[in-house]
């Protein structure tokens, strides 16, 4: 056979050092046929909730808690404590999270129906679940 003398031979050490199969698996990872699958899965997988309606008995009892805050917001100044449950978007998907945020309350935005708090936070009152004053604040 014309490469017979070949076969036998010691394969041939090489002056390189030898690389890990961490390296080695590192060079084809850019060539991957699935980049980005399992961000995407993990995207998908995520849980959101829905937005809940409220019902027209529960939008009255919510709309006497803002009137009541209303109320307290216009006699001297002062700044309540409150505890709201509310609704924020997710930025990525349809639905959201419900959230709970206690604060002072600086002022209710009728321009924009915002809540306005004292550190800086607004809520849109549309994203309002619930309100709870805690103190009649000062």
């Amino acid at each position: 056979m014309k490469y017979d003398y070949l076969i036998n031979q010691p394969r041939p050490a090489s002056t390189r050092p030898k690389m890990s199969a961490v390296d080695r698996a590192a060079q084809f990872s850019s060539f991957a046929a699935l980049i980005g699958l399992d961000e995407q899965l993990d995207e998908t997988a995520r849980l959101v909730d829905s937005k809940i309606e409220l019902s027209e008995d529960e939008a009255a009892m919510l709309n006497g808690k803002f009137q009541d805050l209303a109320q307290m917001l216009n006699k001297n100044g002062k700044r309540p404590q409150i505890k709201v449950h509310y609704f924020v978007p997710d930025e990525r998907k349809n639905g959201g999270a419900y959230v709970t945020k206690i604060g002072a309350v600086k002022r209710i935005d009728d321009v924009f129906f915002k809540l306005l708090f004292t550190d800086g936070a607004e809520i849109d009152v549309s994203d309002v679940l619930d309100l709870d004053i805690m103190e009649q604040g000062g």
